[in-house]
């Protein structure tokens, strides 16, 4: 008759074992989220890369057939196809630490160039090398600002259009959301930038044709690139075990720390 009063005290044991042992297991998945793995690493430098570069890039204009354009045009739509690829793998959180870093080592590059021009020159360093090291380095406060915002304005929309349509989708269709979030997103950043940076300096018509030619031409670029973008979102989904879905998270663009 004492065995079964010996086998509460082991019951009990076995299930404060257990406990504990779900407990590391959910603190540990927890910790899991919260950490970035290497392909997602890469595709965030790339991202910023191709920020930065493209603001450099910008100064020059090229001919693309009768169109003219800014050279910036050949790089800062990668930007969006990384956005596109990493909200789709990752999810929208993950985007958006994304964004934010990209805004951040924007800014401090732009601080960085500020600096260097201010710098007194050697005397090797000639005025026409100071006026041309100005003319690619020195953007206007104006168009400084107006980039910053528009690339705000852009970049969230196109993360959020990818996300919601990805849940309304059940995930198929990637190809359609592509075009579509990239479409809402370079269009506002045309609207938000060229408003801004050209507003009363330009014709109200020239204006509206700036923004819907490059518009148009970023649509593009995403559509001839679509090919190489839905081979790498299904590779990268295969490779990192990875397709979340956004549902019940918060859009709120200042909650960086949610991940």
């Amino acid at each position: 008759m004492e065995l079964p009063k010996n086998k509460l005290p082991l019951q009990s044991l076995f299930a404060r074992c257990k406990n504990v042992c779900l407990n590391t297991t959910s603190k540990k998945q927890e910790k899991m989220k919260k950490q970035v793995s290497v392909a997602f690493m890469v595709f965030g430098l790339l991202f910023t890369v191709c920020l930065i570069v493209s603001n450099i890039v910008e100064q020059k204009l090229i001919q693309i057939g009768p169109i003219e354009a800014t050279a910036g045009l050949l790089i800062f739509p990668i930007s969006y196809i990384i956005n596109d690829l990493i909200a789709e793998v990752w999810g929208y959180r993950k985007v958006r630490l994304i964004i934010w870093n990209g805004f951040l080592m924007n800014f401090l590059v732009v601080i960085i160039f500020r600096l260097s021009i201010w710098a007194p020159g050697s005397v090797n360093f000639t005025p026409e090398h100071q006026s041309a090291f100005e003319m690619i380095l020195g953007n206007t406060e104006r168009m400084v600002g107006a980039s910053f915002v528009a690339f705000l304005f852009g970049a969230f929309l196109n993360a959020f259009v990818m996300s919601k349509m990805k849940i309304m989708q059940r995930g198929r269709g990637f190809s359609i959301r592509a075009i579509v979030s990239t479409l809402v997103g370079e269009g506002a950043d045309s609207i938000v930038f060229f408003t801004l940076a050209f507003s009363g300096i330009i014709p109200i018509n020239a204006l509206i044709m700036l923004i819907l030619t490059q518009t148009a031409m970023k649509t593009g670029y995403e559509i001839i690139a679509l090919p190489l973008t839905n081979f790498l979102v299904k590779w990268v989904k295969k490779h990192e075990e990875t397709d979340v879905y956004d549902t019940g998270i918060s859009y709120n663009p200042l909650k960086i720390k949610d991940l």
